[in-house]
């Protein structure tokens, strides 16, 4: 079952930065630099906001520039699901949009999945008053999760791959060129120690993905903001935060454990996470111990035609 919106696309109110000095595309991508705007302690509420919003349009344009996630005539379906992260990268994207010398729409998508006391109400009360495109597609995942998923076990897992499914397809329904996600700077980092400590992996989130089937490209635009700043935004701009009590009850879930970890070290050894993230970036194959990824087996040393070496005197 679907339930559709629609309406003229533009930035999400008191919230957009109207500043048109900063136009974060170019070369069919979004750019930003410098650094990250410090906040005032005792700055009034709007200025924090706006802050706030610079040091995310920031590293958005950033994100989107790098991997060249925009391009002109793109429609990106936009996942929302209520929660802070997407919250914050879809009105950080619809401010972007007003700006951009590139044409490009964007079509938010909701699924429902059915879970308890969900309060179906508020995402298009929030969405009708932005005057966004948006769907609201209404599957009942939370009852086959509930019901394949042992006691005691995380249904992340599953309640992924059902959630995927469903918003790949309805991306090609709908003729999405991009599908944006809400991954954030600190959720590639803890998938980076997931995969090593629990799969025997070195692999993270990337921030652009084709799928395995090759119909969909992924992007996520938050790639290189931090949690804690998304989480200040999306205070200040009070957004109706819809929690998940799927999977928010599973206090024993190894992502948590990995979460309070880094949260320990960034405590500890303040910019170790932004460290650890600038090495996913930054791998060299050679370096690691992959044979699938580089040919150790047909390394050669090399030797010279002539076994003298030609000497330059310098005088």
């Amino acid at each position: 079952m679907y339930r559709i919106g629609s309406g003229y696309l533009h930035g999400a109110g008191e919230s957009v930065d109207p500043m048109s000095s900063e136009l974060p595309f170019s070369n069919n991508a979004l750019l930003a630099s410098g650094k990250p705007a410090a906040i005032d302690p005792g700055a009034g509420k709007n200025s924090l906001l706006n802050r706030s919003r610079k040091n995310l349009r920031r590293d958005v344009g950033r994100a989107i520039a790098d991997y060249n996630m925009i391009e002109e005539g793109d429609l990106v379906m936009v996942c929302l699901s209520g929660g802070k992260d997407s919250y914050a990268m879809l009105d950080i994207l619809l401010s972007l949009q007003k700006h951009a010398p590139i044409d490009f729409k964007l079509h938010v998508v909701n699924l429902d999945q059915k879970q308890p006391d969900f309060p179906e109400h508020v995402l298009p009360a929030y969405l009708d008053a932005l005057k966004v495109d948006y769907t609201i597609i209404e599957k009942d995942t939370y009852s086959i999760v509930t019901d394949k998923v042992e006691e005691g076990k995380t249904y992340c897992g599953l309640c992924s791959r059902l959630r995927r499914g469903i918003l790949y397809n309805h991306a090609q329904s709908l003729g999405a060129t991009k599908i944006a996600l809400g991954h954030h700077r600190d959720d590639i980092v803890e998938t980076l120690f997931l995969n090593m400590f629990y799969g025997g992996k070195l692999k993270a989130m990337p921030p652009k993905l084709l799928s395995d089937d090759k119909r969909n490209i992924v992007i996520r635009p938050l790639a290189y903001c931090k949690e804690k700043e998304i989480s200040r935004y999306a205070e200040l701009s009070h957004f109706p935060i819809i929690p998940c009590n799927l999977c928010g009850t599973q206090d024993n879930m190894q992502r948590q454990a990995i979460k309070a970890m880094l949260q320990q070290w960034d405590k500890s050894h303040p910019g170790r996470v932004e460290t650890i993230f600038t090495s996913i970036a930054n791998v060299s194959l050679s370096q690691l111990a992959d044979t699938k990824n580089f040919p150790f087996a047909e390394l050669q040393t090399y030797s010279p035609d002539s076994a003298e070496l030609n000497v330059v005197e310098l005088v």
